[in-house]
């Protein structure tokens, strides 16, 4: 990593899920993993709101500094604001948004969130510049479906500051990295094979979904914090570029999309979840598009690290 690109150490992470698959109101805590509370002040409040799409808040401390940055918006408008309320959290002094990528099941609450004034406007948009793209999805069977397009016209008339960049950026005064393009440099990660974008006037392949980026912390005394959108790089991909950006080699907690799910994913299971125990981190939440069956081999082979997410749930880390 460049000198002026240091990532550094902050004294503790908080990760809190906004919104994800699944919700559970039942799990227990940890001294690591805290839930959402069934019943605050003696009076059972009410639920969370799950949804296929992906949404992390975090806060970020070192000192007497406290930061705090919105990694992904869901897929529909209501969860995000819905759960913020029910959870008691405000975003006022919220720093940046940072889009993991360009597919409607990570930014579908974006827009709602800027114009209802929940993320103050003032609060700029990380991304790439090729998560504004047409998007497809060609089906084995033959059939393509078109995906929503995230669009600057809607940004640009809030007065959204629109920040595109495609290589690695610090945010939070340094205590946070946006890794950019992620290198692929396994053999058996492949992307995204039904993707396709809208280019030059025709619909082309788009199986690298290049405008993926993860966000990436450093604990001290405890190693990297990785945190996937979807994982279409290849979570093993993005550990490892993550590890290359930060020239840290402790792997603590892993958390996100590990895209694993669906029969052409599900072959990549094993040697994945292989790869990870290498890394040995304290930490894993496979979230969102993992999959059940992933998820379930992560909870067996990594027993003593996997935890099972749900809305709600702040990791103290």
């Amino acid at each position: 990593m460049p000198k002026e690109l240091q990532l550094k150490k902050a004294d503790r992470v908080e990760v809190t899920t906004l919104v994800d698959n699944y919700t559970d109101v039942f799990l227990t805590s940890t001294d690591k993993v805290q839930r959402a509370p069934l019943a605050p002040d003696g009076n059972v409040s009410r639920g969370l709101l799950a949804d296929h799409g992906f949404s992390l808040l975090l806060d970020v401390f070192q000192d007497s500094e406290h930061h705090q940055i919105l990694f992904d918006t869901g897929w529909v408008d209501i969860p995000v604001s819905f759960n913020l309320e029910t959870l008691g959290i405000s975003l006022d002094n919220l720093e940046a948004v940072v889009l993991g990528h360009g597919h409607t099941d990570h930014f579908g609450g974006l827009i709602t969130l800027y114009k209802e004034r929940i993320i103050p406007r003032k609060v700029p948009l990380i991304v790439h510049p090729d998560a504004f793209s047409q998007r497809s999805i060609a089906f084995p069977d033959g059939r393509t479906a078109r995906l929503p397009q995230l669009t600057k016209t809607p940004l640009n008339h809030l007065g959204v500051k629109i920040q595109e960049t495609k290589g690695p950026l610090l945010l939070a005064s340094g205590l946070t990295l946006v890794t950019g393009e992620i290198e692929r440099v396994t053999d058996f990660e492949k992307g995204f094979p039904l993707g396709r974008k809208f280019e030059n006037g025709e619909m082309k392949p788009d199986t690298m979904v290049i405008d993926e980026q993860a966000v990436v912390l450093n604990v001290k005394d405890k190693g990297l914090v990785i945190l996937s959108s979807c994982g279409h790089a290849g979570i093993i991909n993005i550990i490892l570029y993550a590890q290359k950006l930060t020239r840290e080699t402790k792997v603590y907690f892993v958390m996100g999309g590990f895209h694993l799910t669906g029969p052409l994913f599900e072959p990549l299971i094993d040697r994945t979840v292989a790869e990870m125990k290498k890394f040995a981190p304290e930490i894993v939440v496979p979230t969102h598009c993992t999959g059940w069956k992933a998820a379930n081999k992560f909870a067996t082979e990594m027993p003593d690290a996997f935890v099972l997410n749900s809305v709600g749930t702040k990791y103290l880390l």
